[in-house]
């Protein structure tokens, strides 16, 4: 047994086993929550816990709490993943990309998960529905992007993953292929030698990884992500804003600048999606707007990701942006700095006859100019 497997083994794997570690748990809440969407919480979270003192910021994320139970508002599937799958466990939304579920387990389970409704159940993939995938993908030259989802891809043993990196990679049309994982943060043992160099003659492999707060940037979960670099996969990473766990300016920098030490740039920074059970997790998107703010100018560009919201019903994904235009008017935008200071950039027209630009330049300003929308120009 591979120590990420002993790791998985002796951790918490059901409500009774988080009632011994936590007494203080209401039993019966644990076991209602735990037959909805699993428990389970690998040793070295726990033990990354408990050396940190149990704080909410790592708590909240695995532990079981009544408001899954009671909070109804949202969805079971919020991003309308199975009306866009042509075949099971591949999603279709973007044009030459595919989401394709491949795995049904975590190293942990984040409470706030958006795929509950499938996540933990071993009945929700198979063999036949790899080989289904495959065909629809080789089927589909506008295919050019393929992101290996799960649960998480890298809870597979190394034969099976390998051999579905193989399969996609021999479709002529597959030029960039993406595993999304947890792993570097919640169990970087994981993250092999062997593993590795396995994995390191199809790429390019994109590593798309999710950290959510600076206390998972252990000595361990560095080391993966520099061991995943070494091996010369590009590393992004993905947050999501939680509530009571990372919804503050300080968490979020810290976290990003410590990505960047370890070679991984902050790509995304998700709005929590509106999933069923969850509520209790989710800020606002003032909030959101605001940490960007206090975010911008004051870390380096590179750290910074960009902020989205999933959009309900399968949208995609929509970047928010804090407004940093005062006015815009008189050939000229009024921009406000991320200290607060107030600078003037002159506009310049390549063709003076340009009706848009004759329009902004006008007596009336930019109104009615699509993409405007809430600058004053009075």
């Amino acid at each position: 047994m591979e120590e990420w497997q002993r790791l998985l083994a002796e951790g918490v794997n059901n409500a009774r086993q988080w009632c011994e570690e936590f007494p203080e748990q209401d039993a019966l809440v644990a076991k209602r929550v735990d037959d909805v969407f699993q428990l389970r919480v690998n040793k070295y979270w726990m033990d990354l816990m408990k050396a940190k003192g149990y704080p909410e910021h790592l708590m909240k994320q695995v532990a079981p709490d009544e408001r899954e139970l009671d909070d109804q508002f949202g969805f079971d599937d919020p991003l309308s993943e199975e009306k866009m799958s042509p075949v099971p466990g591949l999603v279709h939304r973007y044009p030459d990309r595919v989401l394709f579920y491949v795995a049904h387990q975590c190293a942990f389970y984040c409470r706030y998960c958006t795929r509950k409704r499938k996540v933990s159940d071993p009945e929700s993939i198979s063999r036949e529905q790899l080989r289904r995938a495959y065909e629809y993908i080789a089927a589909h030259k506008e295919v050019r992007d393929v992101v290996l989802s799960g649960g998480d891809p890298m809870m597979l043993k190394d034969d099976p993953l390998v051999d579905i990196v193989r399969n996609l990679r021999a479709i002529p049309h597959v030029e960039v292929i993406r595993i999304g994982t947890r792993i570097p943060s919640a169990l970087p043992q994981r993250v092999t030698p062997e593993l590795c160099a396995r994995l390191k003659p199809y790429n390019p492999i994109w590593m798309m990884v999710h950290f959510d707060h600076p206390d998972e940037l252990t000595p361990e979960a560095i080391a993966s992500l520099n061991r995943l670099a070494d091996a010369g996969f590009p590393l992004m990473n993905q947050t999501v804003l939680l509530k009571g766990v990372n919804d503050n300016v300080e968490a979020l920098a810290k976290l990003f600048k410590g990505l960047l030490m370890a070679r991984c740039r902050p790509y995304y920074l998700y709005q929590a999606d509106i999933t069923k059970g969850t509520n209790h997790f989710r800020t606002t998107v003032e909030k959101g707007l605001e940490i960007m703010k206090g975010l911008r100018g004051w870390i380096s560009g590179i750290a910074i990701p960009h902020y989205v919201i999933d959009a309900p019903g399968g949208g995609g994904k929509i970047p928010m942006v804090p407004n940093y235009v005062e006015r815009w008017a008189d050939g000229k935008l009024v921009l406000r700095n991320f200290k607060g200071t107030v600078h003037e950039y002159p506009e310049v027209a390549e063709d003076p006859g340009d009706p848009v630009v004759m329009v902004r330049n006008g007596p009336y300003g930019n109104r009615g100019v699509t993409g405007c929308e809430g600058i004053d120009v009075d």
